[in-house]
């Protein structure tokens, strides 16, 4: 591994960590073996390949892991691949809760980041579900009907966007709260704007 590669931003990240400090640089030194570009995204160490991200390393408070961006693509033979919530779509985590198992699991690491490399050199793409696939809630329909300029304008919005809102609007159980959701979220809409813009 050459300092060269190193960096930085990187360098002051771990000097901060808190939590995972150890297990951090475990993870850093094993991804910058496998020949990848260190930078520095999203306020976490992410590594690429060709400019095209690879692995991401992150913590929360029960675990770190390392994300691979691609990871529904990999083969995942040892069953290891977490994807983290039902809605994300491409991603996938091995966490670990100490440096002990990075350690023992080095070499199925380094076998995974290779793969995801080789994913990307495939030029291999995730087939993300169409919005058309998400259920627009009943309450987001009856508006539509009503006011037939936010149907246009909903359907004007990126898919992200669209996609957000329809997680957003589908969240509560109780249907005056969608109501309610939906009510709050039409004049963004009519201006084109996302949920979070």
């Amino acid at each position: 591994m050459t300092n060269s590669r190193m960096n930085p931003k990187v360098d002051e990240f771990l000097s901060k960590a808190k939590k995972w400090k150890e297990e951090y640089e475990k993870l850093r030194n094993i991804v910058l073996d496998c020949e990848l570009t260190e930078e520095f995204k999203w306020m976490h160490p992410c590594y690429t390949f060709e400019k095209k991200n690879i692995v991401l390393i992150h913590g929360f408070k029960e675990y770190c892991a390392l994300l691979f961006h691609k990871g529904a693509l990999l083969q995942d033979t040892h069953g290891i691949l977490i994807q983290q919530t039902e809605n994300v779509q491409a991603a996938r985590q091995i966490r670990f809760t100490n440096v002990q198992e990075i350690v023992e699991m080095e070499t199925i690491l380094k076998a995974y980041i290779y793969e995801a490399i080789e994913v990307e050199k495939a030029g291999l793409e995730v087939n993300y579900k169409k919005n058309t696939e998400f259920i627009i809630p009943e309450e987001l329909q009856n508006k539509f009907d009503e006011i037939p300029a936010l149907k246009t304008a909903f359907e004007a919005l990126t898919p992200g966007r669209q996609r957000a809102y329809i997680l957003y609007f589908s969240g509560p159980k109780q249907s005056k709260t969608r109501v309610s959701r939906v009510e709050k979220c039409m004049q963004k809409i009519l201006n084109g704007k996302g949920l979070n813009d």
